[in-house]
């Protein structure tokens, strides 16, 4: 029982309090990368953790302090003497399977519909690109007439770049290329498969903060990820200009567009000093911040045991 509130209290805690850390960091802010793996680990902990919650209030384990505890002080009857575990009452091990269970059926039927859904509607789309676009072997994309400029990509197993006429005629030759690394690093980055992770935990849990707000969060991010590729090798005014152009584009659902609501707030950043490059250190505390996130229901199923033992050692009495 002790384990199973221990898992239960991480999983308030990370689902209420991490989002506020997240948005707070200036550290992350200037990472998409970092906070994308970020947003995405602290939900798969959550849901790891109440998972091991419902399975722990059905089927308790025996923590290990009092075992370690009775070694240090070699009260071996202490051992001996251990009153067999009582019988759970039937409500709680059907509470404890139905928290466990509902959330990973949840997530699965979530999980299955995304996936669904956005297989058949790219499948779709890309039959209407057949259709109504033209390969420009050139550019490396499938050129659609329609006078509004827009730019994007349809990702899945056969990627597909689509830019219309209106953004040949609107953007010059260095926008236009700098506009194709964007969606190229898309594509090369296979962003979709994040902004899927995505959406999954912000339509399977989103009255939860953390998931809520990470569906919301990693299309954001993931567009400010493409836009630092696509700065590698193109002025990151020549790509705030092109953004400018396409401020005003729509993309479909299943594609991930350079243009759209996000445009406005990625100009100001490309046209603000560029920041630093991540030093070692700043490499270190991220990866530990994720291993954390990773290793926190395990964490937390050990911690009873641990202030057990603690309690118990002559060492630390």
């Amino acid at each position: 029982m002790t384990v199973a509130i221990a898992l239960a209290a991480y999983t308030a805690l990370i689902a209420f309090g991490l989002p506020g850390l997240i948005t707070r960091s200036k550290r992350l802010r200037a990472a998409p990368r970092l906070s994308i793996a970020t947003w995405l680990a602290g939900c798969g902990s959550a849901v790891a953790a109440a998972t091991l919650s419902g399975l722990q209030l059905a089927f308790p384990t025996h923590t290990i302090g009092d075992e370690l505890a009775a070694l240090v002080t070699a009260c071996t009857d202490m051992l001996a003497g251990h009153p067999p575990p009582r019988t759970m009452r039937p409500v709680v091990v059907l509470a404890g399977l139905a928290v466990s269970g509902l959330a990973v059926i949840r997530l699965c039927y979530v999980m299955a519909a995304v996936l669904w859904t956005g297989w058949r509607d790219r499948r779709a789309h890309r039959a209407g690109l057949r259709l109504a676009g033209r390969v420009d072997a050139r550019l490396g994309a499938v050129v659609v007439p329609h006078a509004e400029p827009g730019a994007y990509c349809v990702p899945g197993r056969r990627p597909t770049i689509v830019v219309t006429t209106g953004a040949l005629g609107a953007l010059d030759r260095r926008q236009l290329a700098a506009v194709l690394a964007h969606e190229r690093a898309h594509v090369r980055g296979r962003h979709h498969l994040l902004l899927t992770a995505a959406l999954v935990a912000a339509r399977a849990f989103p009255r939860l903060p953390l998931f809520r707000e990470a569906g919301s969060a990693v299309p954001h991010l993931v567009e400010l990820l493409a836009d630092d590729v696509a700065a590698r090798r193109h002025d990151r005014r020549v790509i705030a200009s092109a953004l400018v152009t396409l401020v005003r584009a729509t993309t479909p659902l299943t594609a991930l567009g350079a243009g759209g609501a996000t445009a406005v707030a990625r100009v100001m950043r490309l046209l603000s000093p560029a920041p630093p490059a991540r030093s070692r250190s700043d490499t270190v505390v991220g990866l530990a911040c994720l291993g954390g996130l990773l290793a926190g229901p395990a964490f937390a199923s050990l911690l009873p045991s641990l202030v057990t033992f603690l309690l118990s050692c002559p060492a630390f009495g």
